[in-house]
């Protein structure tokens, strides 16, 4: 048992208050108890955490609160085994990649990150509360700035459903700044949710330029009732992604398949383990597992970014690496 402690204390890692002194009488705090204790998955490898508690202990004091470690805090939510940063990078992947709930688990997966698809819904939902939370925070400022620079903001609308049958996430921005004005899960997307979540936002007072959304026909019917006489344009990143959609689709399963060839490599490096003494072939071998690795984890931004073409070029350099170096070994006079 006293094995088993020392390990966990070397796995560990312990955070105390930042504040070392009692704020009512001046005294010095003093351990009382862990706050709390968990293993946080974060995308650089599972973290064993323990908050340690500390009070004050002079009896004479009224201060009864128990005192933790903000940083710890921070280092995921609660009821949550998962770091903020995966929490972040799964917002990242929805939004910015568009990726969906599937796509964001084998992505996290590939990063050693454990995780199931209903995992990731589950921090999803939690990231749609922090983006609401933050997202009036300084933006009158930034907005300001905007307006001082070039006259007025652009609004761009947008929603994102993770799956078929999940609440849809809505958020504006302003497209100058990148800064987030609204963000709020709408059970329906009907004009008249859409403009209950518009008119706070214009109700702010900064003079609007235009509206940029994807088209949806209930955001262009709330635009007409509320602004109708400020521009709207179709987004132009919509636009192309949805002419290229069909190029997308294919290039995905390009994707997929080669991905599927390229796995068989673990057998390979079963018999490199199995080897007594590595050889120079062996060695080689590796550096070539190493390289398909990298391919696996390649990644793009379609339309104009294709994954599936970065896949197959790059598997395709290794290839020609390969045979160039089987020909090479097959000559003797080299």
């Amino acid at each position: 048992m006293r094995t088993k402690n020392r390990l966990e204390a070397q796995d560990s890692k312990y955070y105390k208050p930042e504040i070392t002194h009692c704020p009512k009488c001046g005294e010095k705090l003093v351990y009382c108890h862990p706050v709390w204790r968990k293993t946080i998955s974060t995308l650089d490898g599972e973290v064993k955490v323990i908050n340690l508690g500390y009070r004050c202990n002079n009896e004479t004091c009224s201060n009864d609160t128990t005192y933790r470690s903000a940083q710890a805090e921070h280092l995921s939510m609660k009821h949550i085994t998962y770091g903020m940063d995966v929490i972040a990078h799964i917002g990242y992947l929805r939004f910015q990649e568009h990726k969906t709930r599937t796509e964001i688990m084998e992505t996290l997966n590939e990063k050693q990150v454990k995780i199931s698809d209903r995992q990731v819904q589950k921090l999803y939902e939690r990231y749609a509360l922090l983006l609401r939370a933050n997202a009036k925070e300084n933006a009158e400022e930034m907005l300001n700035q905007v307006v001082k620079e070039h006259g007025g903001i652009i609004l761009s609308i947008d929603g994102v459903q993770p799956e078929k049958g999940n609440e849809t996430l809505y958020v504006i921005r302003e497209v100058l700044s990148g800064t987030v004005l609204a963000a709020k899960n709408l059970k329906s997307s009907a004009s008249t949710e859409l403009m209950e979540l518009i008119q706070p936002v214009m109700e702010w007072g900064f003079p609007i330029q235009a509206f940029v959304s994807d088209g949806q026909q209930s955001i262009r019917l709330a635009i007409e009732k509320l602004a109708p006489t400020i521009p709207y344009q179709y987004c132009q990143f919509h636009y192309f992604k949805d002419v290229a959609k069909p190029l997308v689709e294919k290039d995905r399963k390009l994707k997929t398949n080669i991905k599927k060839k390229l796995r068989g490599i673990r057998a390979v490096e079963r018999k490199i383990d199995q080897m007594e003494t590595k050889t120079h072939e062996a060695e080689i071998a590796e550096d070539y597992i190493a390289a398909i690795r990298s391919v696996l984890l390649e990644d793009g931004k379609p339309p104009f970014d294709l994954p599936g073409m970065k896949v197959y070029e790059h598997s395709q350099a290794i290839k020609r690496s390969m045979e160039k170096c089987r020909d090479k070994k097959g000559d003797p006079s080299t």
